[in-house]
Parts: C-alpha cells; structure tokens; sequence
C-alpha cells in the first residue's frame, strides 16, 4: 500500500485493512509500508481472509487499483461520504489501460467462480429433492454487474465498494449471532443428555456442570479493555518495561507493528491476549475456546466504540493519545466477561428449540418419506425380478418344444411313391440306404407297362 496517508479517505482504508484482517486468530502483522512494484508487474496480491465470499476478488482489485497512479490521487482527495455516494467509482474512465484489462480478467474469473459454484449447489439441492433458492443464488453475485460479465466498468466498482462496505459492517453482528447460536445449541444437547440419565447420574451430572461453571469464573480481575490498567500490564508483562514509565505515544508505537501509524483490528486484538489468558486455558476442561474469541471480538469491539471516533474501524495515533486524556482511561471497574452476562434470553432458548424441534420433525418426515419410497423401489424391484425369471421360464420350454419337434420335421420331408392304380405306396430309398431296387423296379417308372 501507499505509504502517505491522508484524514479524508477512511472507508478505502477500512476495506484495505480488512483485508489484512484474519477472523479467527491474530497473525503476525506484515509490513505494509513497503514501495508499489512497478505498475506493469501486475501480481496477484498476498494477504488473509476477510471471510467475505468474494475475498480473493476484492483483494486482486483493490491491489490493482492502488498501482494506478490518478486513482491513488483521487483517493487521497476523496471523502468518505462521495465514496459511499460512489463519486470514486467515476475516476475508474480515468485508469490506465493496463489496469483496466487485468480488471476485466478478473472479472470474467469471478463470473465463472460463481457460474460453477452456483451450478454445484443446484446440482447438489436438485439431486436431494430440495428446493433451490433462486434469490438467495442471486444475491452471490450483488457484488459485480453480472449482466455484462465480460468488462470491469464504473458500476462494477461502485457495487464492489458498497458491498464490501455494507457486509463488513455486519460481519461482527453475523458473528455474535452465530456464537449465540453455538450457545444455545450447546445448552440445548446438556439438556437432552440429562434427560437420557437416571435420577442419580443426572444429580451427579449437574453437579459437575456447576463445579465448572464456578471454576470457570474463578479468575483474576480482567482489566477494561483500552484502560490505563490494561494497557500498562501489557507494557510490564509483554514489553518487560517498568510500570512506572508507562508512555501513552511509546506504547502506540511498540504496539503498531506494520509501522503505518494506525492501530487495525488485528492490533487491537493482539493487545487483549493477557486479559484472555486469565480465563481462558486450551488444557482446562471448563474452558471454551469458542468463547474465548467471541470475548476477544467484544474486546475489541468495545474500544472502537470509544476511541475510533471517525468510525473508519482504524485508531490514530491523535485518537489514541485523546483517548488516553478521557476519564474513562483511568477506569478501574473489571470488564463484565462473558459468563457476567445474559447471551440469550429464555424466551430465545425456547424459539430456538422450537426451532430445532420442527427441523427434527421435517427430517423424520422426510426420512419417513425416503423409506416409504425405498421400499416401493424394492417392491418394484422384486416385480421385474419375478417377470424376468417367468419370461426366462417360458423361454426354456419353447426351447424343449423345439427340440421335440425336430424328428417330426425331419419324417414330414420323407418322399412317398403311389402304387399302380393307387392301391398303395412305395417309399423311396430312405437317405443312406444302399438297398438297391430289384431289377426292372426304377425309381418312379410303373411295374407293368
């Protein structure tokens, strides 16, 4: 990426740096700082998952942008409210050639991408007797203009933008919903597990639930997320630098490992890893490692909410050292993990079983249904299997008819002779007899002249 930065171009650097953005762990930062390649050597660009569907497309073109000269000067003169408006989009006429013919590769690529994947999941719902979503297949192509699948134009990039825009936004929402889920569906199987035990084992049971409820929240204070105290126990224990000469802009620096002047998401994460370690052990039994993640994401969550106050998902070094002038810095109050909290209410808990309650039943009907079909086909089965084996019967017996027939076939082509005056008949010489006639006696000539 480029490396001058202007205050006006938030939502371009978002998108860039959620591409950047790992969703499940926090990789090792890597240096964005360094100079553009050559706008010829158009490569395709290496960097994590956004865990958006078009990721791969997304990166490629926002990489290749970046490599046109007027397009990252219009950029940088671009506020964020003409980038929604998709005044940026205009500027793409304005690229070069080269650029715009990799654009549009990229483009026929995406097309096909989709093409097959949507013909699989026909294939796949078609052959399961289920009925395709047509809508839902559509919407897998609302980032690109499909109907000209052919050429990277201006509405391409526009609905590009406002795509990415519109789905990373709510890709943390998406995800809270998920883990909500995963709870429930948790809490859910605990309780029909207890109704599968007798009455003592399920005492026992319940007993071992709570002993690693209790021993779960049994843990040292966890600091506020973005709090003097957080950030300080991260200075002493992860820097290995005295507490008492703690410095706000130094931290920033240590703590902003690509060197770009902006603490992203994975950054802030990473400053979270000591508060997590303190209720969380992968070894330990009462210990959710799914958890973990989601308490990483509220984490982070919390301090943009405070500190990123333009709201581009990036902390300035000026909105940190702001921050850090706030009352709320000095806060003192321990986080409200998790387990403090209600992740759902019982009236969810009881949907949510209905829910899964009337997927259960469509599977057993549909199970029913299979079954019933199953056996027809074996019924049917063992009707073309009774037909064959009496059309193979009927065909031996004629084959034994035949055979039969055959001695009276051959006695039917004997030759007969009438007598003189039809008083009777003279065989002839039957096939290989040598008996000759008496003399006188030729073979159709009468007795008596």
């Amino acid at each position: 990426m480029w490396t001058s930065r202007g205050p006006r171009h938030h939502l371009w650097l978002w998108l860039c740096v959620c591409v950047w953005l790992c969703i499940h762990a926090v990789p090792i930062a890597v240096d964005k700082t360094k100079i553009d390649p050559p706008a010829d050597k158009l490569d395709p660009p290496e960097s994590t998952d956004t865990g958006l569907h078009y990721d791969r497309y997304l990166r490629e073109v926002i990489d290749f942008l970046e490599k046109d000269p007027h397009f990252r000067e219009k950029l940088h003169n671009t506020d964020m409210d003409s980038i929604k408006e998709g005044k940026l989009a205009k500027e793409l006429d304005f690229v070069s050639h080269h650029v715009r013919t990799k654009l549009d590769e990229l483009k026929r690529q995406e097309v096909n991408r989709l093409r097959t994947l949507i013909k699989a999941k026909q294939d796949m719902e078609g052959g399961k007797g289920m009925t395709v979503d047509y809508e839902a297949l559509l919407r897998q192509f609302e980032h690109l203009n499909h109907m000209n699948p052919h050429t990277f134009e201006v509405e391409d990039l526009d609905r590009l933008i406002k795509s990415a825009t519109s789905d990373l936004e709510n890709y943390d929402k998406s995800r809270h919903e998920d883990f909500k889920q995963y709870e429930m569906r948790k809490e859910h199987d605990r309780r029909e597990h207890l109704k599968t035990l007798d009455d003592e084992t399920r005492r026992k049971e319940e007993e071992h639930y709570e002993e690693m409820r209790k021993k779960h929240a049994d843990h040292p204070k966890v600091n506020h997320p973005g709090s003097q105290d957080q950030l300080k126990e991260v200075w002493e224990e992860t820097d290995g630098l005295d507490p008492e000469d703690f410095d706000p802009k130094t931290f920033f620096s240590l703590h902003d490992t690509n060197g770009d002047g902006f603490f992203d998401e994975q950054e802030l994460e990473a400053l979270f890893t000591k508060e997590l370690e303190k209720m969380y052990d992968p070894n330990q039994e009462e210990d959710d490692m799914i958890e973990m993640e989601e308490e990483r994401l509220r984490m982070r969550e919390h301090v943009m909410n405070e500190v990123d106050t333009n709201k581009d998902r990036l902390v300035s070094l000026q909105e940190f050292m702001t921050a850090t002038k706030r009352k709320e810095f000095l806060d003192t109050d321990p986080w409200e993990t998790l387990e403090q909290g209600q992740m759902y209410t019982e009236e969810e808990m009881r949907e949510f079983e209905e829910h899964l309650a009337r997927e259960e039943s469509d599977l057993n009907h549909k199970s029913v249904e299979l079954q019933r079909q199953r056996e027809e086909l074996e019924k049917q089965q063992q009707q073309l299997n009774a037909q064959k084996e009496e059309l193979q019967q009927a065909m031996e017996h004629m084959d034994k008819l035949k055979q039969q027939n055959q001695p009276d076939e051959a006695a039917s082509e004997v030759k007969v002779h009438l007598m003189p005056g039809g008083e009777g008949v003279m065989p002839a010489s039957l096939p290989g007899d040598s008996q000759a006639l008496p003399a006188g006696h030729q073979q159709g000539t009468p007795l008596h002249s």
